[in-house]
């Protein structure tokens, strides 16, 4: 203590920590696009990548796919083939860059890729650094960019597990994902169990599938990391990360053997809370951000080694460079300016934070134990699904209460209007174009490629995978013979299959139903006129898996009294009214989140009309900026909904009128 007062006294300097890898999770429109924003964020002091790939890249299909019409550049860049991925890093010397991936069912042939690239470069893939996702499993919970079914999704993940830990030992091969959890309404406790039993599943199918030495099997252990969320709760948000650490030491010391410390570290990077940022008064979101960053940050123990801070206008589209640029700002303040690297653990032995970590931990180890019961997270799928749609709906129950309040959403609503958000320039809008001259780009790869090599790399990759072999050299071939991310993808589908996860909606408890009593009887008087039940078609167009809205809006339908037909994600505009058709539906509710409203949403009308349907009229939700919302209106859409209509039964009963109005004017 006197030494250390000393030291203040002389002016030394005290001894700070590293900070944490500063990243931007990004990516927009193409590949030339999205290289030329990575080099201006690296030279304003960004020091990792964090890679956003689009909807189609992310659920393997070529950028001209049917079911990728609209979607192309839109939520991250397309990445096609290996021309792609090498003009997306020109410039950037990728043995000296940490690169993170956000890819998962793909996750194998976007690393072949980035591997061949560096090869192209010149760069031994053993010096390669960086992280791919790669956690399949919570896509069947949360995000919905999964492909093949659980089995064979598993023995790719095992791959690139094996492969790297030889191959690329500095690669991060795994990010096992509480992230989307939370988005999806995880509690921290469920946030906690989900994502530990998932890595316990993906290490014990790398165990059992003999590729990896027993004598190895720690080096491995060591190599899995997590990606987190934080939400604005931050104390207990803390307590959640000091919990994992505790959890994950466990977990790796007792089940697996893992004897040296440094071995069962629990790793992690961390984006903050997405799901409560707010439409209304968006600019209080740079203080939500902040807040949810210091629970990351604060607690040595626990502290994330890479940081990615959303902007504060994501609730109202895709951000600019100046936005990305302020949340980056954030992280290098709180690194550089404050004294907060500086000191030990500020919390270890705080009675408080100890409690409510311990309060999680049982929580969490009794969520694990009914999973094993299950026998493991595969089996117990279909539980953790409908557990997140009630959780989801209880959060979004206690908003509209006003039991969960949201400054500037059920409470303080009165205020000036924002400068920030004032203009037609608020967010990034991706050129309509960048669809066309991406396909464009595809047609000229596939015609200018020696297509007997890749039907040959191609065949390889079919033969590894019915032989249960590793899929990740032949598809370093398919990588550099020009393959693309839609053959590399039909390639196992051949051998795999497709597959889709349950949805959640049908078995998920709501609170009392008194609440919606007047929407009941609201919705009744309808059913009386029409001789049945009001009839909901709940529809996903496109590639976009979010697919919180869309099931909290068949849950509540289904609760106030409707008929809901919901089949899940990814369908194209002719299979939404194909349903809408056969089932005779006299309302059709549209979910869209990423960006690719209008193309869609404008085509299922014209289908809709070609069928004889245009007497349904159809509402859409999503995060829709209010030009595009206009074209809609002007389309026939019935009803825009944005996150700012937060209140479900309002939402109810706008469709309940909606349906009754259509009747009297028939009449």
């Amino acid at each position: 203590m006197v030494a250390k007062f000393a030291n203040a006294q002389s002016g030394e300097q005290p001894q700070r920590d590293r900070p944490w890898l500063f990243r931007t999770y990004s990516g927009h429109s193409s590949a030339i696009e999205s290289n030329a924003l990575y080099r201006n964020n690296l030279s304003k002091g960004q020091t990792g990548l964090s890679v956003a790939f689009d909807l189609p890249t992310q659920t393997g299909y070529d950028s001209d796919h049917v079911l990728a019409k609209g979607e192309v550049g839109k939520v991250g860049v397309p990445i096609s083939h290996l021309g792609d991925m090498e003009t997306l890093f020109k410039d950037i010397p990728l043995g000296e860059m940490n690169t993170s991936m956000t890819i998962n069912a793909p996750a194998a042939w976007l690393l072949a890729l980035y591997i061949a690239a560096a090869e192209r470069q010149g760069v031994d893939r053993k010096n390669l650094s960086g992280t791919t996702q790669n956690d399949v499993l919570k896509e069947y919970l949360s995000r919905g960019t999964y492909i093949f079914p659980p089995g064979p999704s598993l023995k790719l993940t095992s791959d690139v597990i094996s492969f790297t830990y030889r191959e690329v030992p500095k690669w991060n091969p795994t990010n096992v994902c509480s992230y989307h959890l939370q988005e999806a309404g995880a509690t921290p406790a469920q946030e906690l169990a989900y994502a530990l039993a998932i890595a316990q599943s993906v290490l014990d199918q790398v165990r059992a599938s003999g590729q990896v030495p027993e004598e190895d099997f720690a080096q491995v252990v060591g190599r899995i990391s997590f990606f987190v969320n934080a939400g604005i709760r931050f104390v207990t948000e803390l307590s959640k990360m000091r919990a994992f650490t505790e959890l994950w030491d466990e977990i790796c010391q007792q089940r697996y053997g893992v004897e040296d410390p440094k071995l069962r570290r629990f790793r992690y990077g961390v984006q903050v809370n997405s799901l409560g940022l707010t439409e209304q008064q968006p600019e209080n979101n740079v203080y939500r951000i902040l807040l949810e960053m210091l629970a990351v940050t604060l607690s040595k123990g626990a502290r994330a080694r890479a940081v990615q801070l959303p902007a504060w206008n994501e609730a109202l589209g895709l951000p600019r460079p100046w936005d990305q640029q302020w949340s980056l700002r954030l992280q290098q303040i709180v690194a550089y300016e404050t004294d907060l690297l500086e000191f030990g653990d500020i919390f270890d032995g705080s009675h408080e934070i100890t409690a409510k970590v311990n309060e999680l931990k049982e929580q969490a180890r009794a969520e694990l134990q009914q999973i094993d019961d299950m026998g493991g997270t595969v089996p117990a799928v279909d539980y953790m699904k409908r557990s997140l749609v009630e959780s989801n709906a209880n959060r979004i129950q206690a908003i509209e209460s006003g039991e969960q309040v949201v400054v500037g959403v059920n409470k303080f609503t009165e205020a000036e209007d924002s400068p920030l958000s004032a203009g037609d320039d608020v967010i990034m809008t991706v050129d309509a174009s960048a669809e066309a001259t991406q396909i464009d780009g595809l047609v000229r790869w596939r015609n200018s490629r020696d297509n007997n090599a890749a039907e040959a790399a191609l065949e390889g990759l079919k033969l590894a995978a019915r032989e249960d072999r590793n899929v990740m050299e032949p598809s370093i071939t398919c990588a550099h013979a020009g393959v693309t991310t839609g053959e590399w993808a039909d390639a196992l589908r051949e051998v795999h299959g497709e597959y889709r996860a349950p949805t959640g909606v049908s078995g998920a408890r709501t609170t009392s139903l008194e609440a919606i009593s007047p929407l009941r009887e609201e919705a009744g008087k309808v059913a009386k006129k029409l001789g049945r039940p009001i009839k909901m078609l709940v529809g996903k167009p496109g590639l976009d898996g979010h697919s919180n809205g869309a099931e909290q809006i068949a849950v509540r339908a289904r609760d106030a009294g409707f008929e809901v037909v919901y089949e899940g994600i990814r369908l194209t505009p002719l299979e939404i009214v194909t349903a809408a058709l056969e089932e005779g539906v006299h309302v059709v509710g549209l979910s869209v989140l990423s960006g690719s409203h209008v193309p869609l949403v404008t085509e299922i009308i014209a289908r809709m009309k070609e069928s004889g349907l245009d007497d349904v009229p159809v509402v859409i939700g999503g995060i829709i900026p209010p030009e595009d919302a206009d074209v809609l209106i002007r389309e026939g859409v019935a009803r825009v909904y944005t996150p700012k209509d937060f209140d479900l039964n309002a939402i109810m009963g706008d469709i309940i009128e909606i349906v009754g109005k259509g009747i009297s004017e028939a009449a």
